[in-house]
């Protein structure tokens, strides 16, 4: 399939960051009296990111956008957006954004604000700069999109299993590096629904679990349609599918859905051969790209774009010149479904892209130091003052607590 066009926009560079820490789900399973495969295999996951109370929204969204700066050789001053996505804000008012502007140190001249739509906010960002860039108001210049969110929901809770932390940076530019998304096959979907939200006077989110899944793949449907029509023929032509994964085996669910739609009908493990036609084209379009989700957990508006870095660390040369789909969902609900081409030299930057090296550094935390940390959390934006050593973490931006109702950020 074409994917030409007259400007062709996406993304130029791409870094991932996230807390020093994590759970391992077979460790949680057996404190919680369940057997390890219900999360392991029925969720797909195998680990979670546990942000410590000095990691923050705005801490993991700084050394992403450091990472994907210095990676790619972006010279600062290029910047004139700067987007944060998240469900998972400082202030009521104040932006993430702003504060990430101010700790990279970019140009002033440059717009910032943060975008909110759950899991959506990310893409939201994403197709924003995009338009930004091909109308020419960009002059040249670059944005910057960041996904940063801590997914938290309590301990003992259903969701406990599907928490995690991390943020994913993206520079979006004119003939990008890594990624090249076709304007005409954006499609969008919107609807509102109550499956999943958090109120202004609860630490946590509430969530309709089975009715979010339904209408994750309602919005998946729709976003399709207005993408690319009733095409029976689409998956063929991908090499790649990835999908907002707020645990991995969703990834599963909404690539039957997509199946089901090129066919025609329901698609069940009865019928033997065509169930098998969406096991072979789950494992040649999905699996491959979902090792880091497995590994990080839910990260919010950033689960979809962590797959792309997992593709193109993977993939990056074989892939060249391919086209793969991509769909963002949040809840409310909002999403998007659009296509996009591998660029020609992705595979140059494979190395550059890799978080295997700082995921391995990670600190395996027992249920009891995890536990005492969700407990820490839970004050941490009345805390004065933090320590960092107190939790084991040196050498990055932390945050150091809020006084006079300011929040203080440091390097330690």
């Amino acid at each position: 399939m074409s994917m030409s066009h007259s400007v062709p926009v996406g993304i130029d560079a791409l870094a991932f960051a996230g807390p020093a820490a994590y759970v391992d789900l077979a460790d949680l399973a057996r404190a919680r009296g369940v057997d390890p495969a219900k999360f392991t295999k029925g969720l797909g996951q195998h680990r979670m990111a546990i942000a410590s109370p000095c990691e923050d929204t705005v801490t993991m969204a700084v050394e992403s956008g450091a990472q994907a700066v210095r990676a790619f050789g972006v010279d600062p001053d290029e910047i004139g957006t700067l987007i944060v996505g998240t469900e998972t804000g400082v202030d009521h008012s104040k932006p993430v954004a702003v504060y990430v502007h101010d700790l990279l140190g970019l140009n002033e001249r440059c717009r910032t604000f943060e975008t909110k739509h759950a899991c959506y906010g990310a893409m939201a960002g994403l197709t924003a700069s995009m338009d930004w860039i091909a109308s020419g108001r960009a002059r040249g210049r670059k944005a910057l999109v960041i996904a940063s969110d801590i997914a938290s929901y309590g301990l003992g809770t259903p969701g406990e299993p599907t928490q995690g932390a991390g943020a994913v940076a993206m520079v979006v530019s004119g003939n990008p590096r890594l990624l090249r998304i076709q304007p005409r096959t954006i499609g969008d979907y919107t609807r509102q629904v109550m499956d999943f939200w958090r109120p202004l006077y609860s630490k946590y989110a509430l969530a309709d679990g089975h009715y979010s899944i339904q209408c994750y793949l309602d919005a998946l449907k729709g976003a399709r349609l207005d993408a690319v029509g009733e095409r029976n023929d689409l998956l063929a032509g991908l090499d790649a599918c990835l999908y907002h994964v707020p645990f991995v085996k969703m990834a599963f669910k909404a690539h039957q859905r997509e199946l089901e739609m090129e066919l025609g009908h329901a698609l069940n493990k009865a019928e033997a051969s065509t169930w098998q036609q969406l096991v072979e084209s789950y494992e040649r379009l999905c699996v491959p790209w979902l090792t880091l989700n497995a590994d990080v957990g839910n990260i919010y508006t950033g689960s979809l774009f962590l797959s792309l870095i997992d593709l193109l660390r993977r993939a990056g040369a074989e892939l060249a010149g391919k086209d793969i789909s991509l769909f963002s969902y949040g809840s409310g609900c909002g999403a998007t479904y659009c296509l996009g081409q591998v660029a020609e030299g992705a595979g140059d930057w494979q190395a550059a892209l890799d978080p295997g090296e700082a995921l391995a550094k990670r600190r395996r935390l027992s249920i009891a130091e995890y536990e005492s940390l969700v407990r820490a959390g839970e004050q941490a934006d009345r805390c004065e003052t933090l320590d960092p050593a107190d939790y084991g973490l040196s050498g990055g931006l932390y945050y150091m607590g809020t006084r006079n109702d300011r929040r203080h950020y440091e390097r330690g």
